[in-house]
């Protein structure tokens, strides 16, 4: 899966902090965007955010300087995110860095699944667990 600029919101540090609802999430999201992009995420956002399919990247300080400078140079510049990679370049300079997720909400951004699909794509699984383990 690979995102382009036009689904990317550049943010500055700590977004997210004071949005603990999931609806700042949905917004963006429904606004278009499929990541955000900042040198740090509030931890209540960040959860909401990649509950609705929105990919938090955590980038350094240094990466979201050079992206803010790209993007005041040329505010069409483009970015690209690599999920699969987990790499974020900046396209106009080259410069990439990775970014760490973690690899259930990676496989689930990859397949398109919430919470609720997840669960249901391993309800064979499920139910002989539960044949195998009366708790009566």
């Amino acid at each position: 899966m690979r995102i382009f600029s036009g689904q990317i919101l550049v943010a500055g540090k700590n977004f997210g902090s004071g949005s603990s609802r999931e609806h700042a999430a949905w917004a963006i999201a429904g606004y278009g965007f499929k990541v955000v992009v900042s040198s740090f995420f509030a931890d209540i956002f960040k959860g909401n955010a990649l509950n609705n399919g929105l990919l938090p990247v955590v980038v350094s300080p240094e990466f979201l300087a050079a992206v803010f400078e790209t993007v005041s140079q040329n505010p069409n510049a483009t970015l690209t995110v690599d999920l699969a990679q987990q790499l974020i370049t900046n396209d106009t300079t080259g410069q990439s860095e990775s970014f760490e997720i973690n690899a259930h909400r990676k496989n689930c951004l990859l397949q398109g699944l919430d919470d609720i699909d997840y669960l249901l794509s391993r309800k064979d699984k499920i139910v002989t667990y539960e044949k195998t383990n009366n708790y009566d």
